[in-house]
């Protein structure tokens, strides 16, 4: 039990807090804490007037404190807010106020309250939100925020309400040839370039995968297109680079109060898809393209290399009587049947000694790699399987499947052929250069084991 006034005093001193008092009649502090000047630093004499604490307050939260402050006291109601104050030394730290109003015939007449620092907690809440709202990898809000804004800026006031949908084309396919590395440069690229073109206010997020999503307030159809113009146009600007961006993109504009803000997204979105199906196509032949000229580079014999298998398959294929489809599958075989190894080290690749066990196995998953490689392309998904089988051997002690016989594709059952001979008919860095006859003995002797019984003899012919 509190005995006295000065013991009152003792515990209000002892409080992490300040306690202050205010009189409505007289505009006048009654009472302020000597933690004012602990917290904020300055002395309760100081507390002047009522505008002492609004000119105080942070621009940013002034006129709605004030506001909230007023039409509670009028309402006689307690209440409890957080805004920012500055400190006499400068800068703004968060506090928790809580107000008892004190009346007397019905009307307000003093304000009672606490005030307490949570600055720290107010720096812990903004990190969980950052955590809650963020995408980790581009630093763009993230599907969660988008759509607790969708929602806050569907009202008539920010009509007309645009969308933007965007997806980045060919990122599965840099992700499976080039890793996850380079997938991830890329959406970092698009992000950046999506924010250098868009507006201060329009709000930008990654949706996930790769695919972003705009909000542009109070932006007509027009506007927007604009703005997917000059999208559309830094994305041609890349073009050259490295990995370049391409991006599908859908626009939908809310006009009316009426119009279903769902509905609005999903036309965006469908607009997008028909976008991406046209461009994509394009975007990833280019991409393949790009990854062979790289596989050149890392592998010094492979542009002779394929230069010589296709010409060979073509010859082998007219000699079996394979079809012009069948003939123009195995050419383009010829060229993409080693493009797994563009996920291979040059270190590897080049080495010129013998590789060591561990290696090889890393050597032999380039059949499966390049299988991912073409299955990301509708364009080249045609010969992936034939990619994944080229090292697979008739009695089945081949890889990556042990497939035997005719579980093996047609046509890898041919290109297997063709690319031993080359292989031994021009070397590798760790194998030495066979004389056509040798090589074709050696076909010879493998018909049945490593080749196809019937092709092996066939080839030895034309040849």
């Amino acid at each position: 039990m509190i005995k006295d006034l000065s013991e009152l005093f003792e515990i209000i001193e002892s409080v992490n807090a300040i306690i202050w008092e205010y009189n409505i009649l007289d505009d006048n502090w009654d009472y302020v804490s000597p933690q004012s000047q602990t917290i904020l630093g300055y002395k309760p004499e100081e507390w002047t007037d009522l505008d002492f604490w609004v000119n105080s307050i942070h621009p940013e939260d002034r006129n709605w404190a004030k506001d909230y402050c007023l039409s509670c006291t009028q309402k006689g109601e307690d209440h409890i807010f957080e805004y920012r104050f500055k400190k006499k030394t400068g800068g703004y730290i968060w506090l928790r106020d809580e107000v008892v109003i004190i009346m007397e015939a019905g009307s307000p007449v003093k304000l009672r309250g606490l005030m307490t620092d949570i600055t720290e907690l107010k720096e812990r809440e903004n990190k969980i939100k950052y955590l809650l709202y963020r995408d980790s990898l581009t630093e763009l809000y993230n599907r969660r925020f988008f759509e607790e804004e969708i929602k806050r800026l569907d009202t008539k006031r920010q009509l007309p309400l645009s969308i933007i949908m965007a997806d980045v084309n060919g990122l599965k396919l840099i992700n499976d040839s080039l890793g996850h590395e380079k997938g991830d440069e890329l959406l970092i690229k698009t992000s950046n370039l999506l924010k250098e073109v868009l507006r201060e206010e329009d709000i930008l997020a990654r949706q996930g995968g790769d695919e972003f999503a705009v909000l542009l307030p109070k932006t007509n159809k027009d506007e927007a297109e604009k703005i997917v113009l000059r999208i559309k146009e830094k994305c041609r600007e890349t073009i050259n680079e490295e990995v370049a961006v391409s991006i599908g993109i859908g626009l939908a504009t809310k006009i009316k109060p009426e119009q279903d803000i769902n509905e609005v997204l999903r036309v965006a979105d469908n607009i997008m898809y028909q976008s991406k199906l046209s461009e994509s196509r394009s975007t990833k032949s280019k991409i393949v393209q790009s990854l062979v000229s790289t596989l050149e580079v890392k592998s010094n014999e492979t542009k002779e290399h394929a230069l010589r298998m296709t010409k060979l398959a073509f010859e082998f294929g007219e000699k079996l009587g394979l079809t012009n489809s069948e003939l123009n599958r195995l050419s383009l075989l010829s060229t993409l049947h080693d493009i797994g190894k563009i996920t291979i080290s040059e270190k590897i690749l080049k080495k010129p000694e013998e590789l060591t066990v561990e290696e090889w196995k890393i050597i032999k998953e380039h059949p499966e790699r390049g299988y991912k490689i073409a299955n990301s392309s509708e364009e080249f998904a045609l010969i992936a399987e034939e990619i994944y089988a080229h090292h697979e051997r008739w009695d089945g002690s081949g890889y990556p499947k042990n497939l035997s016989g005719e579980g093996i594709p047609y046509l890898a059952r041919i290109i297997s052929i063709i690319d031993a001979y080359d292989v031994m008919t021009n070397g590798r860095q760790y194998k030495k250069v066979m004389s056509q006859k040798e090589a074709l003995q050696e076909i010879k002797a493998c018909s049945g084991s490593q080749f196809d019984p019937e092709l092996a003899p066939s080839f030895i012919e034309m040849m």
